[in-house]
């Protein structure tokens, strides 16, 4: 059974209203998830653990008697990776190795070391920069399990600095995933507890008896989850609300079209609501595309998930030339972007909106996913036009610093006083005289 993927042409009258409707999302704005959340997080606001246990033992079939049995201890974390066949085991730590070299390397320009100045009358100028204290992570589970999450979440959280590091995973009738629990070793999580779901997000949020509160929650989750963590924001940080994962790939005609199809297929297994789009300036290699997902479609043992998730969510769009093919994509503002084509770097040049770009033919957005080394937590929805990856910039914060001299008191001071008095806030400006009026 094949899996025809709609097609828009770039020329048609009402091409941008077509495309507007293949990237309208807006299953996370239900209601009555949203009113289940908040009456969970409520709920483990006023009860702490009793009301943790209570919605983990209804919701993931478990028969925890406490709070204590639902926490991993750190021999088992280490039990677990030290039980993992030899290639995978090998595998992972390479992973984890080059997310920590990378993420090394962005602490360092992204200007983590913070800065001084001082100006010519002696008042020093700058920024400090500190770690948070305590982060919680939240690592899906259930349908998948996603030990690289782990490592794209605690690792830079680590190379940030934080102190103390809170996983949360659930465990659906109690089956843990030993490559989760391998992934928090080598990753150097502190503490882990199989809980999920809104209650989650509000343990971590509000702190319990058992689980610690934190400063800031990271990692995708399902809508309930994301609805929750839009909730508490405020009482804490949260990285974003994480959407269907998407990748939009620009191709000029010049790769295997079986490649194609199967990088069309790797963000289609996710769910039934992830989103593949291709754009290209060839409609006969968009014909031999759709031929390549047609035949190896029967190959994959989530065939139904992506069937589904390409009848319904994805697209090819023909368009004009490589050029209007960038504008697109400018538009679409995709969490994966690959461009598959000749001369990749050039077109790159020509996008300003893309939470990853996969240069090149050989850069399988996959590689991203588990171990080229930037983050994989990237913005959906059309978020990444103001929005970034996860990176260690988010488990940092900023701190002005200002120490004004005598001098500085007296010419500064009568700026701030006749700004102050212009806004009508006697005691500002009577604060800055004081300063200079001897």
């Amino acid at each position: 059974m094949s899996a025809p993927i709609r097609t828009l042409d770039s020329t048609d009258a009402d091409f941008n209203a077509q495309l507007r409707a293949v990237l309208a999302f807006e299953a996370s704005e239900d209601d009555a998830i949203d009113r289940a959340a908040a009456g969970i997080l409520a709920d483990v606001k006023a009860r702490g653990d009793a009301a943790v246990l209570e919605y983990t033992n209804r919701f993931d079939q478990m028969e925890a008697a406490s709070m204590q049995a639902l926490e991993i201890r750190q021999d088992e974390l280490h039990a677990a990776l030290a039980g993992l066949p030899e290639a995978r085991r090998e595998a992972l730590q390479i992973a984890a190795d080059r997310v920590r070299a990378y993420h090394e390397r962005q602490k360092e320009e992204c200007g983590s070391d913070g800065f001084l100045y001082t100006e010519d009358d002696g008042t020093v100028l700058g920024q400090k920069v500190t770690p948070l204290d305590r982060v919680g992570i939240y690592v899906p589970g259930g349908k998948a399990a996603y030990p690289s999450s782990v490592l794209m979440n605690a690792i830079p959280a680590h190379v940030a600095g934080v102190q103390e590091i809170i996983m949360v995973v659930p465990t659906p009738a109690g089956v843990k995933n030993e490559l989760v629990l391998a992934a928090a070793a080598i990753a150097g999580v502190n503490r882990v507890f199989t809980i999920g779901g809104a209650q989650a997000v509000g343990a971590l949020a509000y702190g319990t008896a058992t689980i610690p509160q934190v400063d800031k929650i990271v990692g995708p989750g399902n809508a309930y989850v994301a609805a929750a963590k839009r909730r508490v924001f405020g009482t804490v940080g949260i990285d974003m609300i994480a959407g269907p994962s998407e990748i939009l790939v620009l191709c000029d005609g010049s790769t295997d079209p079986d490649w194609v199809a199967m990088d069309l297929f790797s963000q289609a297994e996710h769910d039934e609501l992830a989103q593949s789009i291709l754009v290209c300036p060839d409609a006969d290699y968009m014909a031999r595309v759709q031929q390549s997902v047609d035949r190896l479609l029967e190959e994959m043992p989530r065939k139904d998930v992506i069937r589904t998730s390409l009848t319904n969510r994805g697209a090819m769009v023909k368009v004009r030339d490589m050029n209007e093919a960038c504008e697109i994509a400018n538009f679409i503002a995709p969490e994966h972007l690959e461009i598959s084509a000749e001369n990749p770097l050039a077109w790159s040049h020509r996008i300003r909106h893309a939470g990853a770009m996969f240069l090149g033919r050989f850069s399988s957005e996959s590689i991203g996913d588990y171990c080229a080394g930037p983050n994989h937590v990237l913005p959906t929805s059309r978020t990444a036009r103001f929005s970034s990856p996860l990176g260690v910039y988010d488990f940092q914060k900023r701190s002005s610093v200002i120490q004004v001299s005598e001098a500085g008191a007296r010419t500064l001071g009568q700026v701030a006083a006749e700004l102050a008095y212009g806004e009508g806030l006697q005691a500002h400006a009577r604060s800055a005289e004081y300063r200079y009026k001897k």
